[in-house]
């Protein structure tokens, strides 16, 4: 799971960069020290056998070892190899970032398009973001560390605003353990269809269009969680 350190570099002061690279939980340090130190002891051994075991012709013949290896190396396109393996490493972090659902759009869509001054109206607009953001949390939960410390179970949900006493009871008598995610979207889509029953939503190209915006990028976001449980990242 990722581990995020967006709160520690917003409060960073003097020297709050190099604090940052200390950090070892989720460090590129962590992911790669047993292949360092592989490679560490393998170096500083040839090292010590090169200098202190070999004699003086010994080391004439491994010279020329090195360098036979080395015009191999030349063969082989590595400056295009790893540029090609971080054009693909990017490309998929920003296919990743622009499927994040961000909740702007869809809440300034729900102002403009639900209409309606009454407390019915005001409590329609404010009940479909919070169904949005309770989509984002529980689509989350399965990839953010941040996330499902902050929401681990529905008691905190709850507690936040997120989902009230009754919805909890009805997203709890689904009979599914897992992927329960899409239950705050039938929610938002009901609701939104009461909506435009009611006039306060005036044709179906405004309905269908804030629907579009609401889920699609949720959608391509599930997407790309349900093929990361088989495509090794």
């Amino acid at each position: 799971m990722t581990v995020t350190y967006s709160l520690n570099v917003s409060k960073a002061r003097l020297l709050g960069f190099a604090k940052l690279l200390l950090r070892w939980r989720g460090s590129i340090y962590k992911l790669l020290y047993r292949e360092m130190a592989i490679f560490c002891g393998l170096y500083y051994s040839l090292t010590a056998l090169y200098r202190y075991i070999l004699s003086e012709n010994q080391r004439i013949v491994f010279e020329k070892l090195a360098i036979y290896c080395e015009a191999f190396t030349n063969l082989i396109p590595l400056s295009f190899v790893l540029g090609f393996y971080v054009s693909i490493v990017v490309s998929r972090w920003w296919q990743q970032f622009m499927s994040l659902p961000w909740p702007d759009k869809p809440c300034m869509l729900i102002s403009a398009y639900v209409h309606g001054r009454d407390e019915r109206g005001r409590i329609i607009r404010r009940t479909l973001a919070r169904y949005l953001s309770l989509l984002s949390v529980l689509s989350f939960q399965a990839v953010s560390t941040a996330v499902k410390k902050r929401f681990p179970t529905l008691d905190h949900l709850e507690e936040a605003g997120l989902m009230t006493k009754e919805e909890r009871t009805v997203y709890e008598e689904i009979p599914m353990i897992h992927g329960k995610w899409w239950v705050p979207a039938q929610w938002f889509t009901a609701l939104t269809m009461r909506a435009r029953k009611e006039g306060r939503i005036k044709d179906d190209i405004l309905l269908s269009n804030l629907l579009n915006v609401s889920f699609i990028s949720m959608i391509t976001l599930k997407t790309s969680l349900n093929l990361k449980k088989y495509i090794l990242v």
